[in-house]
């Protein structure tokens, strides 16, 4: 299985050499069944698969235990936000699971989010989301954010840094910004990814593979283009060759 990422604010995150490691698989189904299905037909195209708050209240720590027993590695994707204390118990259970990387909600606030850091001495690496990639700049309007979208994740990436977190969740739009004003030492994590002739669906802010790469990202989040393909392992292998094109490019 491949090691999970381990951010440092002093050195450069080690990117994992071979670009099938850099490409996070989003398993948004409703049962353990079609997952693992798909995991089986992608053979072994990745490591990485993201389970979701769907897949996570239909099957529960089973799914997780499934994917580790097939060697893969695991994104839990709970987006956790709640009182400070019940957000650091939520992080010691998951602990217990066995997941590499977490996901927190930047906007719980510095306080929510420190507890969440000391809360994974043995845990998962959080990741702070940020900015939904569904979210643009008339939808923050309406919570009342009238910032620019790329404005608002900068902002709550500081705080969740200034706060313990080493990880954050971000759209393509917004990671080159994260990069140039963070540093290497920071793994962003990039949804919305939508390969060249992929249809966004609900997300707003996108980009190809090979974009979000160049900008920065150190993990790719795909769900349906490959999981809606007719060939998902071939969907996978070619946005992973695209992975691998990029990364060599911008060495």
């Amino acid at each position: 299985m491949t090691e999970r990422p381990q951010p440092s604010p002093a050195a450069p995150v080690a990117l994992p050499a071979d670009a099938r490691d850099r490409l996070i698989v989003a398993l948004d189904f409703p049962s353990a069944a079609e997952a693992i299905t798909l995991v089986d037909r992608l053979d072994g195209a990745c490591q990485w698969f993201k389970v979701g708050l769907e897949l996570y209240l239909a099957a529960g720590s089973s799914i997780i235990k499934a994917l580790e027993d097939r060697g893969h590695s695991v994104f839990l994707d709970l987006k956790l936000h709640d009182i400070p204390n019940t957000v650091a118990g939520a992080v010691r259970s998951v602990a217990a699971i066995g997941p590499g990387l977490l996901t927190v909600h930047a906007a719980g606030g510095p306080v929510m989010l420190k507890a969440a850091a000391d809360a994974t001495a043995n845990g998962p690496v959080l990741l702070a989301v940020t900015v939904l990639t569904s979210m643009d700049g008339p939808q923050l309007q309406s919570v009342g954010v009238f910032d620019s979208p790329a404005d608002q994740v900068l902002r709550l990436a500081n705080v969740a840094i200034a706060s313990g977190i080493r990880g954050l969740v971000c759209s393509p739009e917004e990671v080159g910004r994260l990069r140039a004003a963070l540093g290497p030492q920071i793994i962003l994590v990039t949804p919305g990814i939508r390969p060249a002739g992929s249809a966004a669906g609900d997300q707003k802010r996108t980009a190809t593979p090979g974009v979000a790469i160049a900008a920065g990202a150190s993990y790719l989040v795909v769900g349906r283009p490959i999981t809606e393909a007719p060939d998902p392992a071939a969907a996978t292998r070619a946005i992973v060759d695209e992975i691998a094109a990029a990364g060599k490019s911008a060495i």
